[in-house]
């Protein structure tokens, strides 16, 4: 199953504000999306590029998003979810701040699960991608562009 994730500040394959990057005011922007299986029971949220220079770059990492939750609000992080680490070493999410030169993609994918995961906050991607083995009822992807 498939959920539709969008942005009031970026429409899919366009470009991510400046106040939502490292030049601006690194806050998260405000996602959306459609219900999910009716047996979700969290979400997980993952934002990486893929195009960085040393391999694919992690920008946010946060779960046990509450089910009953439809969007996220701009630099929100809802109570009761778990952030992870970035690659930035921070908890969070830490916004586009590529090299100067080409644009680079960022995509965020949200999944819902059909359970909430005992990890601690400060979990990486890899460690929560494998948490989430079996357990995703339904994914949706939404992706922006940055260039400095």
């Amino acid at each position: 199953m498939t959920i539709e994730l969008t942005s009031t500040a970026f429409s899919e394959g366009a470009t991510i504000p400046q106040q939502h990057t490292g030049d601006g005011a690194d806050t998260s922007p405000p996602l959306r999306w459609t219900d999910p299986p009716p047996n979700t029971k969290s979400f997980a949220l993952i934002c990486d590029d893929p195009d960085a220079p040393r391999g694919t770059w992690v920008h946010w990492v946060l779960f046990n998003l509450p089910a009953d939750l439809r969007e996220l609000k701009e630099g929100g992080e809802p109570k009761g979810s778990t952030p992870g680490t970035n690659n930035f070493g921070n908890l969070g999410y830490g916004g586009p701040a590529p090299p100067k030169g080409n644009p680079h993609r960022y995509y965020f994918k949200l999944y819902a699960l059909d359970r909430r995961l005992d990890l601690p906050a400060g979990t990486t991607k890899a460690q929560l991608e494998d948490a989430m083995k079996g357990h995703i009822l339904a994914e949706g992807q939404l992706m922006g562009k940055y260039q400095r």
